[in-house]
C-alpha cells in the first residue's frame, strides 16, 4: 500500500495526539531503563500529559509545518518541521508512526516527503534529532537509512 501524505488541520489534533502516545510509550520506557531515575522523573514528572502539551504546541506553532500520512485511509503517523532560513537548515521536529503502522515504510515517507519540502524551500540542510537509547533504535535506522548522517554529542545528567 502506498502512504499519502496531506497537510494537518486543527481536525487531526486528537488522534495525532493520542497516536504520538502510542508510538512513544516504548520510547519513553526505554528512557526510563537507560535514565537515572531521578533524572527521567525530573525531566518527565508525566511524559503522558507533557507530551500531548508538546504535540499540541508544535502542531500549533506558525513556524511549523505538519503533515500527516495515510495508510489504508488511517492516520498512520505525522511529522511537523521547521526552516530556518538563517541557516539555510530544515529540521524535522517531531515524528511518530502508529506501532500498528510501523515497519510499512510510513516513517521512510514522512521523512523523505520532509526532506523534499527542505529542498523545495531552498534548505542546503536537513538535521532531525533522536534519542541514543534502545527505544529510539528503529527511528534512527529510519534517519541513516534515509541519508542522514550522525553528529556524535554526548549530553551527560547526574540527579542533585
Amino acid at each position: 500500500m502506498e502512504v499519502a501524505i496531506r497537510r494537518y488541520t486543527a481536525a487531526d489534533g486528537t488522534a495525532v495526539g493520542e497516536l504520538s502516545i502510542r508510538a512513544w510509550t516504548p520510547v519513553f520506557a526505554s528512557m526510563a531503563a537507560a535514565m537515572d531515575a531521578a533524572v527521567f522523573s525530573h525531566f518527565y514528572p508525566d511524559w503522558q500529559q507533557d507530551q500531548r502539551k508538546a504535540v499540541a504546541y508544535v502542531c500549533a506553532a506558525e513556524t511549523n509545518h505538519v503533515w500527516v500520512a495515510l495508510l489504508d485511509q488511517q492516520l498512520a503517523g505525522f511529522v511537523a518541521t521547521t526552516l530556518h532560513q538563517a541557516s539555510s537548515m530544515g529540521e524535522i521536529v517531531m515524528l511518530a508512526v502508529e506501532p500498528s503502522y510501523q515497519q510499512r515504510g510510513v516513517g521512510a515517507a514522512l521523512t523523505n516527503f520532509a526532506v523534499e519540502q527542505f529542498r523545495s524551500a531552498g534548505m542546503r540542510v536537513a538535521m532531525v534529532e533522536t534519542g541514543g537509547d534502545p527505544g529510539h533504535e528503529p527511528a534512527r535506522q529510519t534517519y541513516v537509512k534515509q541519508g542522514f548522517q550522525l553528529m556524535p554529542i554526548a549530553r551527560y545528567f547526574q540527579a542533585l
